[in-house]
């Protein structure tokens, strides 16, 4: 029986996206479930998952000894060759071999990447950044990831530790990371950095509609987009601190590698991209060389929600 379905995994701070592609790389079904990092451990996060592969086999109707591959991200340090996750901030993952454990399950190949150096990777094989040889990206989610293409590669550095450039170091005497440092880019610019913002201002006595949704933990990005619609001043004042911090990195990138394009993806920007996309333009050219600057392009990722799942794709066909 021919092997043409593949299975594809987002697996996020806050939900797990599932997808199936058929042979012509069509999504055909898909799924999506909340999950809570603040578990008890890796089994919890790794039974929501299981869940979800399950729960799609059986709904879609596809037959099992059709399916070729499954593959899946994880945000912070992934070994690639290993199928191992070494550390994630916003899991609790630690040197945790996925790969053996969801192979035993499943009993097919299954191949695992960081999150957003698969998401790059979906828009330049199939999305906003196909035709570029050079590409930045940052994905704005529950954390803040970075991915890079490098001369038509991606770019993972040693032992796939590389461009993690959401924690590079904006204010050492800034806001406490989930990575241990101050002053990260995802400390800032992150939905847990907008969040802690958020409740450090209704700590001080100040009104927003965000308060019921920072609670307990991140918000979703739906009551922001229509807080921000509101012109609900805490949360344009959350929005504009996350958007000058990447105005800044996005500088420092484009001054670092003269990328052909910088592409913003994740949740936030699926949901809110326009404004963050306004308000980072205003303030890029301030903090790049303008030599460098009026050689780049800079988008939004068109892929959306599914970024990371076409990445999951290229990584299983190998391109």
């Amino acid at each position: 029986m021919a092997k043409k379905y593949n299975i594809c995994l987002d697996v996020g701070g806050t939900k797990v996206l599932g997808a199936i592609f058929n042979e012509n790389d069509e999504i055909i079904y898909r799924l999506k479930k909340r999950s809570k990092s603040g578990g008890e451990g890796s089994q919890d996060v790794e039974k929501v998952i299981v869940s979800v592969v399950e729960e799609m086999i059986k709904e879609s109707g596809i037959d099992k000894k059709e399916l070729n591959a499954i593959a899946s991200c994880a945000p912070g340090v992934i070994d690639q060759d290993k199928g191992i996750v070494v550390f994630t901030p916003n899991l609790p993952w630690r040197n945790y071999d996925i790969r053996a454990s969801m192979e035993k399950k499943f009993g097919v190949p299954f191949y695992v990447g960081n999150d957003v150096n698969l998401g790059v990777l979906g828009e330049y094989k199939f999305g906003a950044a196909k035709g570029y040889k050079n590409i930045v990206g940052f994905f704005v989610g529950t954390g803040m990831g970075g991915g890079l293409i490098l001369n038509g590669e991606l770019f993972t550095g040693n032992q796939f530790k590389g461009a993690e450039y959401g924690h590079m170091i904006l204010d050492p005497e800034g806001p406490l990371c989930n990575c241990g440092q101050r002053g990260c880019l995802e400390a800032f610019s992150s939905k847990q950095g907008m969040s802690a913002y958020i409740r450090q201002q209704v700590a001080r006595g100040r009104k927003t509609m965000m308060a019921e949704h920072v609670v307990d933990g991140v918000f979703r990005s739906k009551p922001l987009k229509k807080a921000l619609k509101e012109k609900d001043e805490v949360a344009t004042e959350a929005v504009d601190r996350a958007c000058h911090y990447l105005a800044v990195a996005t500088g420092n990138m484009i001054n670092t590698i003269s990328p052909d394009l910088v592409i913003y993806g994740g949740g936030v920007i699926e949901a809110v991209g326009d404004v963050f996309l306004k308000k980072i333009l205003a303030e890029v050219d301030r903090y790049c060389m303008p030599q460098i600057r009026n050689t780049v392009d800079i988008k939004i990722a068109e892929l959306g929600d599914d970024s990371i799942l076409y990445g999951d794709l290229a990584l299983i066909k190998g391109l």
